[in-house]
């Protein structure tokens, strides 16, 4: 599949490789915690993916920007396993090993999601709660 097949906002086409490469990291965090998420998914390479996705991790601002990256990010994992499938076996297999990479960013992708976005003013701070 070719990555322009898959779906991301017009904003990370337009970007250059050199500002991609400052911004994506392929699949996983990054740092060595990140070399353990493999970028293949039973041989099927999904960096494409994984790049949009940090992409719309850094670009996105709200709750509702991190849902639709991850929902963007379970969709462009389908479209790759489809378009370079044919075995319903691995198929199937595929399929389970994309929902668990969805899962683990839709439960464990906040602390990434909002990594340097709080807001100036509450740096800092410490919030007391009565």
């Amino acid at each position: 599949m070719i990555p322009s097949q898959l779906y991301a906002p017009a904003s990370y086409w337009d970007l250059s490789q050199e500002v991609k490469d400052t911004i994506v990291n392929g699949c996983g965090t990054g740092g060595w915690l990140g070399k353990i998420v493999p970028d293949k998914i039973y041989g099927l390479r999904i960096t494409a993916v994984c790049n949009i996705h940090d992409y719309m991790y850094q670009v996105g601002e709200t709750e509702e920007d991190k849902q639709e990256a991850d929902s963007v990010f379970l969709n462009n994992l389908i479209r790759v396993i489809d378009a370079n499938t044919d075995m319903w076996l691995m198929r199937r297999l595929r399929y389970n090993r994309a929902r668990i990479y969805y899962e683990a960013v839709e439960h464990f992708g906040g602390p990434a999601f909002w990594h340097n976005k709080n807001p100036e003013e509450t740096m800092g701070l410490v919030f007391e709660y009565a």
